[in-house]
């Protein structure tokens, strides 16, 4: 996972960084290092990510770098990806 990835999940919650940050359970200043590049993804926050959003492997992979993107409810409340 990388910063894009992490950005694009937020985005893609319409959530701020403070929310984002509440969600994963992390501080909000992390989240906004991890976005502009001063501090990495690790494999213990990508964990958190993955665990708050209901995200697997393939989810990720088709996050990386993809901008284009919106969230849609689905059975039982919970968010899923989908692309345009």
């Amino acid at each position: 996972m990388n910063k894009e990835t992490v950005k694009n999940i937020r985005k893609n919650y319409n959530m701020n960084q403070r929310n984002f940050a509440q969600a994963v359970n992390c501080s909000f200043s992390l989240i906004a290092l991890v976005e502009v590049g001063k501090r990495r993804v690790t494999k213990n926050l990508e964990d958190k990510i993955k665990q708050a959003f209901q995200l697997n492997d393939h989810d990720l992979k088709t996050l990386q770098g993809n901008t284009k993107s919106r969230c849609e409810t689905s059975a039982p409340t919970f968010f899923r990806l989908v692309f345009l």
